[in-house]
């Protein structure tokens, strides 16, 4: 089965920096386009950022400039890193496999970052 399984997350103080990681398994990872989106209490799950097979990437205007989405593809892996974190990246992160022609999406289970002032 498809598993993606998110790591890296907890709490971190406004300005610090913070690296989640996804592995995944039972997908031909090096074709898939990655993504990782975050959900606020309250609030709708949102896109901060993707990245495709060619490396074309994707952010979210509130990340841009502060946060990387990079891919390793040897290791199954995609990394979110974060910097210079405020109160409103506080969330719940999740890592998305995108469906393609023949299979749907998957989602890891969710990881919390929360920022503390």
């Amino acid at each position: 089965q498809v598993q993606l399984v998110e790591s890296g997350g907890g709490p971190v103080q406004a300005g610090g920096s913070l690296t989640l990681s996804c592995v995944a398994s039972g997908i031909i990872f090096s074709r898939k386009t990655m993504g990782w989106y975050r959900q606020a209490p309250g609030k709708q799950r949102e896109l901060v950022a993707s990245i495709n097979k060619d490396l074309n990437t994707n952010y979210a205007d509130s990340v841009k400039g502060r946060f990387t989405i990079s891919r390793d593809n040897a290791k199954n892996t995609v990394y979110l890193q974060m910097n210079s974190l405020n109160s409103e990246d506080t969330a719940l992160y999740y890592c998305r496999c995108f469906g393609g022609f023949s299979d749907g999406d998957y989602w890891g289970q969710g990881h919390q970052v929360t920022v503390s002032s």
